[in-house]
């Protein structure tokens, strides 16, 4: 499994988070890391560390992009 660092941006409110991490496992991907790193203006600011199959995070960030509110800002190999 590769991994990946991801600094997302999500709607600040309950259940966000857990809705982002709902989509990470059902593509097929395993949290190895969180960060809460700030919130404002209504968005958090999360790092996220995620291994995923393989070495390409294309599906991770199509089922991430489906998400309504949620940015990916970056990805890089971890």
């Amino acid at each position: 499994m590769a991994q990946f660092k991801l600094n997302v941006s999500l709607p600040d409110r309950p259940g966000s988070l857990g809705l982002l991490a709902s989509a990470i496992g059902a593509a097929g991907g395993d949290i190895r890391g969180l960060v809460v790193l700030n919130s404002e203006g209504g968005r958090g600011f999360d790092e996220i560390i995620v291994a995923v199959p393989g070495s390409d995070p294309t599906d991770l960030l199509n089922v991430l992009g489906a998400i309504g509110g949620v940015e990916v800002v970056s990805i890089t190999p971890a």
